[in-house]
């Protein structure tokens, strides 16, 4: 249990309370965001996301600087992360925020890929993020961040930029995962 495992499973115990910020019935007034109101609890929710989200590059800076990749990590780091950004978007979608369609297109490639990842770790295969991999997850959590912050500073020129991001996420999600499957499909072409 190194530095970089605490770290990310400390992402991991934020999520219920990231959750329970955003969906309980927390009344703790609202500030005038321009165009918007953001709830106190949709703030602290944001901060806390944000919070969680920098974790993961903080504990891949450390396991990488410090030599401290374990399997543990390798394990729990991706499933951190893609808890954290599901349950974002599933309590958006709750709160009238994110249209449903899109969170499903994106935890739907999320579930292919992960079990590409699966057949190949099977096969003693490890498959890398590829670049666009890594921009679809900046952008699903930034939209998620601008979501949960109601657009702020956005919301004082009455952009939703949360909104657009999301879009955006939703179109290279669907991008990259057609691509990583035509990079890696010879792993269930030759699958045992």
């Amino acid at each position: 249990m190194n530095l970089p495992n605490k770290i990310t499973i400390s992402r991991l115990f934020l999520i219920p309370i990231f959750i329970i910020l955003l969906v309980a019935p927390l009344d703790w007034g609202s500030y005038d965001i321009g165009a918007y109101e953001l709830p106190v609890a949709h703030l602290l929710a944001a901060i806390i996301f944000i919070v969680a989200s920098l974790t993961d590059w903080l504990d891949g800076y450390y396991a990488r600087k410090y030599n401290l990749v374990t399997n543990l990590g390798k394990f729990l780091d991706p499933l951190a992360d893609k808890l954290l950004v599901s349950a974002a978007l599933i309590c958006l979608v709750e709160l009238g925020m994110a249209p449903a369609w899109i969170v499903i297109i994106i935890i739907s490639r999320e579930f292919a890929v992960t079990g590409l990842r699966l057949v190949a770790a099977g096969d003693g295969i490890v498959l890398a993020a590829s670049q666009m991999g890594k921009l679809k997850t900046t952008l699903q959590i930034g939209s998620a961040a601008f979501l949960l912050l109601h657009h702020f500073p956005f919301s004082y020129i009455g952009l939703p930029i949360g909104t657009i991001l999301l879009y955006l996420a939703a179109l290279v999600t669907v991008i990259s995962g057609v691509d990583y499957f035509k990079k890696n499909w010879h792993v269930m072409r030759d699958s045992k």
